[in-house]
């Protein structure tokens, strides 16, 4: 097997954790956080693994109490992530639910803010691909729905309700992708919505700029998540991320920091819509 291969692997989305060979790196045993969200709460949807679980680690370990938006499905993991949350001292709150329904992904920000407290921190991190295809030709509308409405109407009905929430130093981070600045063509929906984001992260910064409301996006490369065995197809994984610049697929702990820097009321208290780049040398204009 080439250097930086992955072994052949598939399964069935979303994906689990524990059956990834490798299992990705989270920042489990390496992030060192030094309080740059203290007394934060935060909402992350998708957080149960990948990035999204790298992310609520690390905003824990910088003080933040974390609410986790998730499939019913990724319960074990959700669970898992929670853990690591939990044994930093900081609260974990679990809000199993389908995005895709409207009712349910307006009461997530509701119901983060009354468990947490209150919300400071938004991260729009759900989301949805589908590579097993031949041509643009075998897209189904099936797949169609859920990708938007996963990565694109739930971002917006999430958003729309935690404004009432989110108040004068508040951060919005959305998860782009290098795939809105480099296409693949068996990635064309996937791509479309993290295009469509990226127009939607700057157009929310001018309009929420005047409350003190910040809004920002990080576009990632190819990160080792669930979601790549289980919608990449058979026998694309074990060249997954050789062509970065820097040879290699990232990892969930990667990304984070990038999250926290822009979720940071000191850091980044300038910053606002930008598109962040994590994409191992891969260009984000």
């Amino acid at each position: 097997m080439a250097e930086n291969a992955f072994p052949p692997q598939q399964q069935e989305p979303p994906g689990w954790t524990a059956q990834m060979d490798p299992v990705p790196d989270h920042g489990e045993d390496s992030y060192r956080g030094s309080g740059k969200l203290a007394g934060k709460s935060a909402l992350i949807t998708g957080g149960d693994s990948g990035i999204g679980r790298a992310v609520a680690i690390a905003f824990a370990r910088e003080g933040a109490d974390v609410a986790i938006g998730y499939l019913p499905e990724e319960q074990e993991d959700a669970e898992e992530t929670a853990r690591w949350v939990r044994g930093t001292g900081r609260t974990a709150v679990l809000l199993p639910g389908d995005l895709t329904d409207e009712a349910t992904a307006r009461a997530l920000p509701g119901k983060a803010a009354s468990e947490l407290g209150g919300l400071d921190v938004l991260v729009n991190n759900a989301g949805f691909q589908m590579a097993r295809r031949e041509s643009f030709e075998d897209v189904t509308t099936d797949e169609i729905d859920r990708i938007l409405k996963t990565n694109l109407y739930a971002l917006m009905w999430v958003t729309q309700a935690a404004l009432e929430h989110l108040n004068e130093g508040a951060s919005i981070i959305n998860n782009s992708s290098i795939q809105a600045y480099q296409p693949s063509t068996s990635l064309v929906d996937y791509a479309s919505t993290k295009a469509a984001i990226n127009n939607l992260t700057v157009n929310l910064a001018a309009e929420l700029g005047p409350r003190g409301v910040r809004v920002n996006a990080v576009a990632p490369g190819p990160i080792w998540t669930p979601l790549q065995p289980s919608t990449q197809p058979e026998g694309k994984l074990e060249a997954f991320g050789q062509d970065t610049p820097l040879g290699r697929a990232g990892q969930p702990a990667e990304v984070a920091p990038a999250f926290v820097f822009l979720a940071s009321s000191t850091d980044a208290s300038y910053v606002s819509a930008t598109v962040l780049g994590v994409t191992g040398g891969k260009p984000v204009f």
